[in-house]
């Protein structure tokens, strides 16, 4: 990769052309914002939107994706990668939401995580892209980069500290 293209990927992203930053500006929608991060684990975010986009065309609430068979899922979100997983975590999410939150997504850290698929780093996603409450969603690459630059001494993103 050119130097202009990294240059050029870094002001995409300090713009907020990320993937949830342009869906947190189309929708506030927690749940639209929840599904797909959950379906940006491990993958690029123009495959994230393509998936989320197709998903979201044919199931877009918690009733018709927890109503729906994984095997019809699978094929709409296989952009996302490790489809089949991510398949059965958001259908058991959408269950839960039912059952639990009257298929509204929480707004409390705690509850969050204990959604299939949702770990520290989606959870304060879900915070910040979905309701505007301060959390600093933390990965691997600003986890690494937090520790060289001496803000944390942390050996894992897991060992930082909820909001």
């Amino acid at each position: 990769m050119k130097i202009k293209e990294i240059l050029d990927k870094i002001e995409g992203v300090l713009e907020g052309n990320a993937h949830l930053d342009e869906l947190a500006k189309k929708t506030r929608d927690p749940f639209k914002i929840l599904i797909s991060t959950i379906l940006s684990a491990r993958t690029r975010d123009a495959n994230t939107k393509e998936a989320t986009e197709n998903l979201f065309k044919k199931y877009n609430t918690p009733t018709l994706i927890a109503n729906a068979d994984v095997e019809e899922l699978e094929p709409l979100i296989r952009k996302s990668g490790f489809y089949k997983v991510k398949a059965a975590r958001i259908k058991e999410a959408s269950k839960i939401l039912l059952e639990d939150y009257e298929g509204k997504v929480p707004k409390d850290f705690d509850d969050l995580k204990g959604l299939p698929g949702v770990g520290n780093k989606v959870a304060n996603c879900v915070l910040v892209y979905a309701f505007n409450i301060p959390a600093i969603p933390v990965d691997t690459h600003v986890h690494r980069i937090s520790n060289r630059l001496g803000f944390v001494k942390t050996k894992t993103p897991k060992k930082q500290k909820k909001p």
